[in-house]
């Protein structure tokens, strides 16, 4: 998974909570303040005197900086948030490139893909409080310990434009100079290599300038004062520095606002804490790990509260909260659903019993005259003007509500976000005011569309605060704060907010987080049907209308605010997430899309199911191409059988279902249910699945009357409790709309009926008689329309097989992956290849990847109408855009590169294919070449001799040339497969795993590598010695980086059946061979590095203490080694044995190396 760190910014707010306990009030008093003592002259001395008094940020320096950050999630992406608009259309598709994907904190300046050039200006843009500016501290302090980008800039400065908004003018070396941490040297050899310059500019839309792109009186001087914003603008515009690297940090809006032209930046997203990252976040906050675990606990089980913890300011607010409830000793209680209620409950809690009504309504005012400025530091003089002395905020500043700048004379409130909280409290409190009337409250209105702009009015969060302060809940919570009656003149405002939500249509999630925060239903409701009114202006073909509404989604806070509103829209009837899977049949409308590019976890399936399970007007669900896990699916089960949810229709093909899942779905047909439709196509259910769904539609109480299920695979016994399913609940259909157009086994491609041609190919196939075939079996056999097609062996040593199809169809082989659409009965020869006898004679294997097996497929021409070639590239965790997929052809002019029809989950498909050696690549882009996730298998072989039990683990991407040619490998040793699940998640290329075991046992080695080998080449794995199996072992294999667990497997006694010698008659009489050492003797004494260690290892079982003193006592690890076989000749065939146990442990590469040169050599253990 691809991750951020967050830093300890959240920490620096708990630091100011901590306050509370140890604050102490200094002896030495402050100043009296007075107008003529805040530095107010004349503008010119206060311009010269800030530039006399530069200040900056304070130190970041740590220890293991990269180490001790909580995960954030970043999302590179073609353009930025306020271009994904949702808006009504009619049949569109979202495209391949228009798709985003996961990168890391080093991926910021990669080379573009396609033309290999590094973005010279990148912008980071996320929603308020999610940890953008963190994140640009932390690339300048990464820098600064030679943890990131130290090769690529020579300097990095990092900048507060919040900051940097008080200054007047600044010249280029002036704006050098803020960043004291700049090594000391000439400012003009500093700007002579402006490609090695980075400069961050953090908050580029928090100031109310404009910066203008071009500026022709600069460039003169670097030393020559201008204005901060026309010195920013020029930056921006490459009128100054060419060549500059630039990072903007900015709140997800229209960046034109802001920068008239900005050329071709990167766009990047920050989108707040994974999983991970939130609970290691609570734990790092809560010192005391008790703490931590109630909080943590308490916060896991509110699924709501849990989800608005992936914005970190929240995290660090519910955290707050929490800390305040231990510190008073109450009971650990937090209900509130929404940003705004947790905002009044942090600030009821933590001004509780103060006589602060009029000094907070002074505070309120300062905030929303620092936001209609766009300012977030504050003089003693704007404190001042609003009443606010020193003695009045030293209780906010006490408890961290305010906080003064440790190098100015500056304030500002704790976080940005709470400053917007307090604004929107000022709106209102606005109405608690003398003689206020309708044409006031008229004029908070206008001033908020003045600032935020009528267009962008919904996008702030200053607007949603306002939103969940006008709710029922929000107005009663802050007449308690502040000990006042609200008057009736307040509603005027809601009215006339409601009137400008009504006035605009649907273009963004900014609206629906407002009415997630206000949580009214008759509100909801009333804006909700507008998006219907305004919908219907649109021009449509009112003969097939297909209203719907497409709409990005990228983090569970997101999913969670517009499913909570999907529950108020009347129209709205189907629900479509992630569309891939191309459907057959016509689906409902109005609907809602969402798109999603970032991975789906349990936790977002979780949301959007609880969500449902009280959605009236909700009929139709499509989840196709999503796969989902057991949990995932458990969680839907457990929506469909509420009462209050109405769906209808369920679609889940290819959504990854087995058996294990099918269990669930029949305790939903049992009950009395509301679903009448059910899609299961394209899932492995198999026979037990099946009979598991049976049970439930046996239920007098299902009402399900269409399952739509892939039956070609089924035994003859499936498809008979399927039988008697139909005959006893007439009504119920069961059918499958996943075959190709053109194959109706009752006719011919042209249409013409072929009578009883299925019969006419089974009498020929008993006549003609192939002698000298031998069926494969089971699991190599193709499923089709006439059942099970058996795969034929043609030439097992050159790894041809033959299968014969005997009327046009699907045909799927699950063992192999490969699928055939055929117009007509056809015979197919499938050659095995590897990729090294092909691949490595072209340019191609550096920049391309192997991204599944080699066929080398020949079939009639024509009689293939596509062709499914499997990959094992993931696509799910959406960081590979299908446009990297090529579909290699080696013919004997050379290579060809063709682009797929389509792409999908486990295969690429080919249209009208011709046929050559034939397997999928993928292009390696820079950026993402270490990231690709892909599908992978564990292979377990074991051999049982008098002594113990040998056991052999693969962990290989899910090939099954691979596996075919491990299976033949471990063969020939008398080692037999045990099969056992692969891991569920996707796993990466280059990636290492350790292997352990659930019992104290020799592995060797321990660790794993990841990667492709080519089908002739040999594969690693680690060796596994067992003494004694006892109820059994569990074998489990860690990611070493994450150390999260991503596979285990228990292996018990009756997994293991003794295995009889192969010796063939041709080897009885055959001298025996070397022992490993003997023949690898001279590689040995060369190669050896850590000699001490292995005679440590030798000491005592195989060396006397003369012996393991005489080897020491050599000069040289080659003298060592060679002193080492000169004692050999007397050794046993087990005391060489554990010579080479001893190798394998302490050199368990070369030794790997040795073995691949040759895997004939005899090694008894």
């Amino acid at each position: 998974m691809k991750f951020l760190e967050w830093s300890n910014d959240l920490e620096l707010l708990s630091k100011v909570h901590d306050s509370l306990r140890h604050f102490q009030i200094s002896k030495k008093k402050l100043d009296k303040w007075k107008p003529e003592d805040s530095g107010f002259q004349s503008k010119e001395m206060h311009q010269n005197e800030e530039r006399e008094s530069l200040y900056h940020t304070a130190s970041w320096k740590t220890k293991d900086l990269l180490q001790n950050f909580t995960q954030l999630l970043l999302l590179q992406k073609p353009r930025p948030r306020g271009w994904e608009t949702m808006v009504w259309k009619s049949g569109s598709k979202g495209k391949g490139e228009e798709r985003g994907h996961l990168i890391e904190i080093q991926d910021l300046f990669n080379p573009n893909p396609d033309t290999q050039e590094e973005p010279q200006l990148v912008v980071l843009e996320g929603a308020a409080g999610i940890g953008k500016s963190t994140l640009a501290r932390q690339v300048r302090r990464a820098w600064e310990e030679g943890q990131l980008y130290r090769d690529r800039f020579q300097h990095v400065f990092y900048f507060s434009c919040r900051e940097l908004a008080q200054y007047k003018k600044l010249s280029l070396a002036e704006l050098i100079a803020k960043d004291q941490t700049v090594p000391v040297a000439p400012i003009k050899k500093i700007l002579s290599h402006p490609e090695k310059l980075l400069f961050i500019l953090d908050g580029i839309d928090e100031p109310a300038w404009i910066l203008e792109e071009q500026n022709p009186e600069l460039c003169l001087h670097w030393n020559e004062a201008q204005p901060v914003h026309r010195l920013l603008g020029s930056l921006l515009g490459k009128s100054i520095l060419p060549g500059v690297f630039l990072l903007l940090t900015a709140r997800t809006t229209y960046f034109q606002k802001f920068v008239p032209s900005l050329g071709q930046p990167r766009w990047v997203e920050v989108l707040g804490f994974s999983k991970s990252g939130r609970k290691k976040y609570i734990y790092k906050y809560f010192t005391e790990k008790q703490e931590a675990i109630e909080a943590f606990s308490l916060i896991k089980s509110n699924p709501v509260l849990s989800t608005l913890c992936v914005v970190p300011w929240v995290s660090w607010l519910v955290c707050t909260c929490l800390k305040q409830q231990m510190e008073q000793g109450r009971d650990l209680s937090l209900t509130s659903q929404t940003t705004t209620a947790l905002c009044l409950k942090y600030l009821s809690q933590t001004l509780p019993g103060h006589a602060l009504g009029t000094p907070l309504r002074r505070l309120c005012s300062l905030a929303a005259e620092g936001i209609w400025r766009r300012r977030s530091l504050f003089s003693k003089r704007d404190l001042w003007k609003q009443g606010l002395s020193e003695d009045v905020i030293a209780p906010f500043l006490k408890v961290g509500v305010i906080q003064k700048q440790l190098s100015s004379v500056s304030y500002s409130f704790a976080n940005l976000c709470l400053q917007e909280f307090f604004a929107a409290m000022s709106c209102i409190l606005k109405n608690y005011e003398e003689k206020h009337d309708f044409v006031e409250t008229y004029d908070i209105v206008e001033t908020l569309k003045k600032v935020y702009g009528r267009r962008d009015l919904f996008e702030h969060l200053t607007m949603q605060f306002l939103f969940g302060l006008l709710s029922e809940n929000g107005m009663r919570e802050m007449e308690k704060i502040f000990a006042c009656r609200l008057p009736c003149e307040t509603m005027y405002l809601r009215w006339l907010i409601q009137e400008e939500v009504l006035y605009h249509q649907p273009r963004s999630l900014g609206l629906l987080h407002c009415l997630y925060e206000i949580q009214d239903k008759n509100l909801l409701t009333n804006v909700m049907d507008n998006y219907q009114a305004t919908s219907m202006q649109a021009p449509v073909d009112m003969a097939h209308p297909e209203f719907h509404i497409n709409l990005a989604v990228q983090t569970d806070v997101e999913l969670m605010v517009v499913t909570f509103c999907i529950n108020f829209c009347n129209y709205v009837y189907g629900l479509w997430l992630n569309p891939g899977v191309q459907q057959k049949k016509m689906m409902p409308t109005p609907r809602m899309v969402l798109s999603r590019w970032t991975p789906i976890t349990n936790a977002s399936w979780q949301i959007l199911f609880s969500t449902l399970e009280f959605t009236e007007n909700l009929k139709f669900l499509d989840l196709s191409g999503n796969p989902l896990s057991y949990y995932a699916l458990c969680s839907l089960c457990r929506t469909l059988r509420c009462p209050g949810c109405h769906l209808r229709v369920l679609w889940l093909v290819d959504c990854s279902l087995t058996s294990s899942h099918c269990a669930d779905l029949a305790s939903v047909l049992r009950i009395s249910s509301s679903l009448t439709e059910l899609d299961l196509q394209l899932n492995d259910l198999g026979d037990r699945g099946v009979s598991l769904l049976c049970k439930g539609l046996r239920s007098p109480a299902c009402k399900l009357r269409i399952l739509w299920l892939d039956q070609a695979p089924l035994s003859d016994q499936a498809m008979m409790e399927l039988r008697a399913v139909k005959a006893k609940n007439p009504q119920l259909l069961i059918s499958s709309t996943w075959k190709p157009h053109v194959m109706d086994p009752t006719k011919n491609p042209i249409g013409e009926e072929m009578g009883d041609s299925l019969t006419s190919f089974k009498h020929q196939r008993l006549q003609s008689g192939h002698k000298h075939l031998e069926p494969v079996g089971t699991e190599d056999d193709f499923w089709g329309p006439t059942g099970t097609v058996a795969t034929e062996v043609v030439d097992k040593e050159r790894n041809l097989y033959r299968v014969q199809f005997p009327v046009p169809g699907s045909y799927h082989c699950p063992n192999i992956g490969l699928r055939f659409v055929v117009t007509r009965a056809v015979t197919i020869e499938i050659g095995f290849c590897a990729w090294s006898q092909h691949l490595d004679k072209t340019p191609l294997q550096h920049s391309h990847m192997v991204a599944g097996p080699l066929f080398d497929i020949k079939a009639e021409q024509g009689a293939v109408a596509a062709v499914h070639l499997p990959h094992f590239v993931d696509l799910q965790e959406g960081q590979v855009d299908v446009s990297w997929f090529s579909v290699a052809h080696f013919q004997e002019h050379g290579m060809v590169l063709e682009t797929p029809a389509r792409v999908e989950q486990n295969c690429t498909i080919l249209e009208n294919p011709n046929f050559s050696p034939v397997g999928v690549l993928l292009r390696l882009i820079p950026a993402v070449r270490h990231f690709i996730p892909i599908t992978s298998v564990t292979l377990i072989y074991y051999f049982v001799n008098l002594k113990e039990v040998t056991l052999h683990l693969y962990l290989i991407p899910n090939d099954c040339t691979i596996r075919k040619a491990i299976d033949d490998e471990e063969m020939k040793f008398q080692f037999v497969r045990i099969n056992k699940p692969p891991p569920l998640d996707s796993l990466y290329i280059g990636s290492r795993y350790t292997v352990s075991a659930s019992k104290k046992l020799e592995i060797i080695p321990k660790e794993l590598e990841l990667c492709y080998r080519s089908p002739g080449e040999s594969q690693l794995f680690s060796e596994i010695y067992v003494d004694h199996m006892g109820s059994g072992i569990k074998l489990q294999i860690t990611d070493k980086k994450h150390q999260n667990l991503i596979w285990e497997a228990l292996l018990k006694p009756g997994d293991l059946r003794p295995v009889l010698p192969m010796i063939t008659a041709s080897h009885k009489d055959a001298p025996a061979l070397p022992h490993f050492l003997d023949q690898h003797r001279e590689q040995l004494v060369a190669r050896v590095t850590s000699v001490d260690s292995l005679l440590d290892k030798l000491h005592s079982l195989v060396l006397s203490e003369e012996e393991y003193e005489a080897v020491r006592a050599e000069a040289t690890n080659q003298n060592k080694m060679r002193k080492l076989f000169s004692l050999s000749r007397s050794w046993s065939w087990d005391s060489k044995d554990q010579v080479y146990r001893a190798l394998k442990e302490t050199h368990p590469y070369l030794i790997m190396d040795l073995y691949e040169t040759s895997r004939s050599v005899s090694v008894r253990s």
